[in-house]
């Protein structure tokens, strides 16, 4: 059975009654009391009363303290928001459910972490979630049938390795959860287009997140993605900048006037220049010496991640790789992947990634061989992401075959 009204097995509707009965004290306060909107409760719970009590009633307490029910009427973002925060609302697929648009290149995150707070950037999506809720609710009464959840469309054009940033990813992290925990069975359908090949790592980072049902309703399109949207969604909802005939008032093809395209965002908004990370380790490099961290990747896509600062001075770092196996090299004898440079981390912490294109053993190398005076206090965090073996079989017509497993080791 569905666990849908018109779909409920004599269990399911047995739970359905003692789950509104639970409930009584708080039905009321809820921004729905139909059976369509308890059903998703039950649903996202597996229909375990005491789970989806619980989850509505924790839904309830964060209503009430993010003020849900008027934030779409009474708080504006912050300006930055507004103007570079990418995505937007725009059309109907061919059932009436509501469309969502992310437009991941031209985010810049790091522009608008420094720019606002956490608390202001979740309001946001809460904002949009629940302006999406109020149209699922206009599109139920405007074609006569129950309409309660989304379509997504993510494109993932010039996705790259700013957007792995891992305050960034933390974040969007706690904004998965979120609508995971209090807009359950919202989603009806996430098309991915334009996925670059850096896609399954990003995935394989945010997907344990998201429930197996939401992972389920995921389709990675190829290069047939406008084809396919237009099998979902009739052309004339659809912008022509993603293969339909919907242009706005003054012709752009974009609809720029309902979905932000977002951009770099300008300093002059930066309220921080920097955002306060946990490191794994601190070192003392010597003076005259170095530090090399050693990572052996026996699969290529990966991604070194690494975020450090010093206590009082430059330090000099750089990627390299090794030449041989084994045996510590020098820097001369390795192939520079990153050149070496000094960084002022003691002023400003420094993050940055790499997308390993080949297998080998890579070295992050810490360089204080030019202070003959100074020795150098280091924090910091290194990372190996991985790709998502199933999305990246699928985004390499691999089918249900699986690539090897990647390996990695770390010494220094």
């Amino acid at each position: 059975m569905s666990g849908r009204v018109g779909g409920l097995s004599p269990k399911q509707t047995e739970s359905l009654g003692k789950f509104r009965n639970s409930i009584q004290d708080i039905l009321p306060c809820l921004p729905a009391q139909d059976d369509h909107y308890l059903l998703r409760w039950l649903r996202a719970r597996s229909f375990n009363l005491q789970k989806a009590e619980a989850m509505i009633r924790k839904h309830l307490e964060f209503r009430k303290q993010m003020k849900a029910d008027t934030l779409t009427k009474e708080w504006d973002p912050p300006e930055v928001l507004i103007r570079y925060f990418a995505g937007g609302m725009c059309g109907y697929d061919k059932e009436g459910s509501p469309i969502w648009y992310d437009v991941i290149g031209p985010l810049d995150p790091k522009g608008l972490m420094y720019s606002v707070s956490k608390q202001d950037f979740l309001k946001t999506k809460i904002r949009d979630c629940e302006r999406l809720r109020e149209e699922c609710v206009k599109q139920s009464v405007a074609h006569s049938t129950n309409i309660e959840a989304i379509i997504m469309i993510y494109d993932c054009e010039n996705l790259g390795l700013k957007h792995l940033w891992k305050p960034a990813v933390e974040l969007y992290g706690e904004v998965l959860t979120m609508f995971e925990d209090n807009y359950p069975e919202g989603l009806k359908k996430l098309f991915v287009i334009k996925a670059p090949m850096i896609f399954p790592v990003a995935y394989n980072l945010i997907k344990h997140f998201l429930s197996e049902d939401t992972r389920n309703k995921i389709q990675v399109l190829g290069g047939n993605w406008k084809e396919i949207l237009l099998q979902n969604i009739d052309a004339a909802e659809l912008p022509v900048y993603y293969g339909g005939t919907l242009t706005d008032p003054d012709g752009n093809p974009k609809c720029t006037c309902k979905i932000n395209y977002g951009g770099d965002v300008p300093k002059t908004y930066y309220i921080r220049d920097s955002i306060k990370q946990q490191y794994e380790s601190t070192v003392t490099v010597n003076r005259g010496s170095s530090l090399q961290l050693e990572y052996e990747l026996l699969f290529p896509g990966c991604v070194l991640r690494w975020q450090f600062m010093t206590e009082s001075a430059d330090v000099g770092f750089g990627v390299f790789m090794k030449t041989k196996s084994g045996e510590r090299q020098k820097a001369g004898d390795m192939v520079e992947v990153v050149p070496n440079q000094r960084y002022n981390s003691h002023l400003v912490p420094e993050d940055g990634s790499l997308t390993c294109r080949e297998p080998g053993v890579y070295v992050l190398r810490f360089d204080n061989t030019y202070s003959f005076i100074h020795s150098k206090r280091i924090s910091y965090s290194v990372e190996v992401l991985l790709p998502d073996q199933g999305s990246e079989a699928h985004m390499n017509g691999l089918g249900d075959r699986t690539p090897q497993d990647p390996s990695l080791g770390h010494k220094q």
